[in-house]
């Protein structure tokens, strides 16, 4: 049984040390934060803020006391403490970005889907969806965080966000060299991806216009673009029913192993 000495104590233990766990709570927020507002899947702006608030608070104190050991001592400077406090949020932005971009990937793949098969013009923007986006796009931005919720891929970000301290310990800035090349090559993978996710319609596309082209040339008088587009919009149509799960599939699967080999993993 504690007596009246020992509480004291204790309780002026806990007051000393409640500056420094305020701090590493404060430091462990801002990059979980910072990340969850762009991470696929759970950083989305449908669901209610509130979630992603709570969200960010239980993962903070589930990692503290794992992180806490590695938080520097509180600085006495204020503006030491806003830099790693800034320092904090920078990271957290910079992961939960190369997160999202790759996820990006899919949607990316249906605007060029779309064009190819002739939904979408840059002469007749969709004054709802706006000028650079279309149906399909739309479609697929809608399943992309589906596809990743539903197969769990959610959890290899945060998994890695938790062993990103290991690389950039709290409080430290994001090395400029190795954020930009990181960012660069995420960026190349992301638009190989949505490339390659898209070359059938690209191959169909090149052999449709080919044939067209002939034609035109065989029958001059036809109005060839009202007799194109009706067939080209059809196939490509037919096409996007069969490759559909092909291609969610083969982007699943390229979303795993990309956020395999993000920063904090293995």
């Amino acid at each position: 049984m504690i007596g009246p000495t020992g509480t004291a104590n204790l309780l002026a233990e806990l007051t000393a040390d409640l500056p420094g766990w305020s701090f590493a709570f404060v430091l462990v927020l801002a990059r979980v934060s910072a990340a969850i507002m762009l991470l696929p899947g759970i950083g989305e702006a449908a669901p209610p803020p509130m979630v992603r608030v709570g969200l960010a608070l239980g993962i903070t104190l589930l990692l503290l006391p794992a992180i806490a050991p590695s938080v520097p001592p509180v600085p006495e400077a204020g503006i030491l403490a806003s830099s790693m406090l800034a320092a904090e949020v920078v990271t957290g932005l910079w992961f939960g970005w190369l997160a999202r971009l790759f996820a990006l990937a899919l949607p990316m793949s249906a605007q060029f889907i779309a064009y190819l098969l002739g939904l979408s013009s840059v002469l007749q923007p969709d004054a709802e969806l706006g000028p650079q986006s279309t149906a399909l796009a739309k479609l697929f931005e809608l399943g992309a965080p589906l596809l990743i919720l539903v197969s769990g891929l959610y959890a290899l970000p945060l998994s890695a966000l938790a062993g990103l301290y290991q690389l950039i310990p709290p409080g430290s800035w994001l090395p400029a060299a190795d954020g930009s090349a990181m960012a660069l090559q995420m960026v190349g993978r992301t638009f190989a991806l949505a490339l390659r996710l898209a070359s059938p319609f690209v191959l169909a596309a090149v052999v449709w216009n080919v044939a067209i082209g002939l034609m035109a040339r065989l029958v001059p008088r036809m109005q060839i673009y009202f007799v194109a587009m009706p067939g080209q919009i059809l196939g490509g149509l037919l096409l996007l029913a069969g490759l559909s799960s092909a291609i969610a599939a083969a982007w699943q699967d390229s979303v795993r192993a990309a956020f395999e080999t993000m920063p904090g993993t293995g």
